[in-house]
């Protein structure tokens, strides 16, 4: 996402715009599972290739866009539903609607787990919401030993109110792995990982408003930026992730029946 590859900057209108789109149109894009009010889309690459473009819809009956927003900035109350999480937490603020944060992702065993640290911007558009993000490199925050860094291309969401108290979300990520992955991992991406992900972040709306009832209600920074006490961060500080500056690791020959019963749950 960022432009020319080697300047990190903050996403403006024309680069929303663009993931809207990318988001909403089916050109290019190849169907890999539709079931029970999910849809999967792949983009592009071959199923050989580890970059993939993956692209999801859920349709969220009595859920309004603005909790589902809320759900997906509050890093506290991700601890509860997002269960392929290891540790969340924001570095430091860009902008009013800009920050640095770091995430680290229990990956399907048995192999390596991955953590990111990434730009994130977002944008409320009357009833609609963007939330998009891209690896970046911060100093204080250096690969560590125990995760494969791995690195966001491009990654976000688009909540579109439908209706009454009811959203559309859709999560397109374009993510390398800093992996040789056997190829079954690619394809239980689409058909297990994805689904099951965006079935959580539906539920986790659905519970959201009652849970936020009794955790300090009206904080919401992502609403209320003067609320942020999250120290500045400059864009002198980072610098882009380049994924060829990082380990590689082959994990093609992993064998598929090591897998853990969970990760079979779509």
């Amino acid at each position: 996402m960022s432009r020319g590859g080697e300047m990190v900057y903050i996403p403006d209108d024309s680069d929303f715009s663009s993931f809207r789109d990318q988001c909403e149109s089916l050109e290019g894009w190849h169907c890999r599972y539709n079931k029970a009010g999910v849809t999967v889309w792949s983009q592009g690459q071959e199923e050989s290739c580890t970059v993939q473009k993956i692209k999801t819809r859920i349709s969220c009956k009595d859920v309004p866009a603005e909790t589902l927003y809320d759900v997906l900035h509050d890093t506290s109350y991700r601890k509860k539903w997002d269960s392929n999480m290891i540790e969340t937490y924001d570095i430091g603020r860009l902008t009013v609607n800009a920050d640095v944060g770091y995430y680290s992702w229990k990956c399907p065993s048995p192999l390596k787990n991955r953590d990111f640290v990434t730009l994130r911007s977002w944008l409320p558009l009357g009833n609609d919401y963007m939330i998009i993000n891209y690896s970046v490199k911060h100093p204080k925050y250096p690969p560590r030993k125990d995760f494969v860094r791995a690195v966001s291309l491009q990654t976000g969401y688009l909540i579109k109110a439908n209706g009454d108290g009811a959203c559309i979300l859709y999560y397109l990520t374009q993510v390398d792995p800093r992996g040789s992955l056997p190829k079954w991992v690619v394809n239980r991406v689409s058909q297990f990982v994805a689904p099951k992900a965006m079935k959580k972040i539906y539920k986790a709306g659905l519970k959201y408003p009652e849970w936020k009832r009794r955790h300090d209600p009206e904080y919401k920074p992502w609403v209320y930026p003067e609320q942020n006490t999250l120290p500045s961060v400059s864009l002198a500080e980072l610098s882009v992730q380049h994924a060829d500056s990082l380990e590689n690791i082959d994990e093609t020959g992993l064998p598929e029946d090591h897998l853990s019963a969970s990760d079979h749950e779509a």
